[in-house]
């Protein structure tokens, strides 16, 4: 091969590779994790979550969010990164519907949605909110995830079109599990601030949880016993209307892959979008 025609061919190469010749690869692009960094508003700290972008990804079009909340001990990537059943549901949902796919620090592997953490998520749903063209925004998460979910939920259903919850308590007065990771979240015990345990236990607010919400227990969990679960669905039941309860009788401190597929499926369907 004559030297002036290697000399073409590698500049032909050069410019596709910078003007996109070679983008064969912009969906992997737009679906590889973003780690995110913020500085929180609430108390001037960096906070991160990771972001999903769906690979039909456009900003020029209306996406819904997911926002997934880990667990008691975990971090930001068990619901991008673990495959256990909840966690792969959620992704996988994301992908069906073409949602950007969210989940958050919230400030701590053992956060339990005390003000801090609320605080983080309002202000990373504004965020987003006036990136882009955001339509729905469902929340779900399993075991603490779970609880943060509904949690987060009543004190802000104007925010939340549908909560899918997991494994969750929705009474942190009765709960008596991890009581000193609750309460640094909490800023205090039960005894010394019974009004923040009230206010982050949805049992006690059921009229505001006016989005779809669906439940997943497990009869035989210990973690996280799922009596006030069940009595929450059956009031919201009564004054909701648009609520779904998967109750395993045998079933331990987790929810199956299918079973948390239909109850995100269930608050998908019949969500509709907040005003404006």
């Amino acid at each position: 091969m004559k030297r002036n025609q290697i000399f073409t061919i590698v500049c032909t190469l050069m410019i596709l590779i910078e003007y996109g010749g070679f983008a064969a690869e912009p969906s992997l692009e737009k679906t590889a994790p973003q780690d995110i960094e913020f500085i929180a508003n609430c108390d001037q700290t960096k906070q991160r979550y990771v972001m999903l972008l769906p690979e039909a990804f456009s900003d020029q079009k209306p996406h819904s969010l997911l926002i997934a909340l880990h667990g008691h001990g975990s971090d930001r990537w068990q619901f991008i990164k673990n495959q256990r059943g909840e966690c792969k549901a959620a992704r996988d949902i994301a992908q069906k519907y073409q949602m950007i796919y969210v989940s958050p620090d919230y400030r701590a592997r053992t956060s339990w949605m005390g003000p801090q953490a609320e605080a983080d998520l309002v202000q990373i749903i504004h965020d987003l909110k006036s990136k882009y063209q955001i339509t729905n925004i469902f929340l779900c998460g399993g075991s603490m995830g779970g609880s943060s979910s509904l949690t987060f939920a009543t004190i802000h259903p104007e925010l939340i079109n549908g909560v899918a919850a997991m494994n969750p308590t929705a009474n942190h007065l009765e709960y008596d599990q991890f009581q000193p990771a609750i309460q640094a979240s909490f800023g205090g015990t039960k005894q010394e601030i019974p009004h923040e345990y009230k206010k982050r236990s949805a049992e006690y607010w059921p009229e505001k949880l006016t989005m779809p919400v669906s439940i997943a227990v497990g009869g035989q969990d210990r973690l996280v016993p799922p009596d006030s679960a069940r009595r929450l669905s059956k009031v919201l039941k009564q004054i909701n209307g648009t609520v779904l309860l998967i109750d395993r009788p045998r079933q331990g401190h987790a929810t199956s892959y299918e079973d948390s597929i239909s109850i995100l499926e269930f608050v998908i369907q019949r969500a509709s979008p907040k005003k404006k």
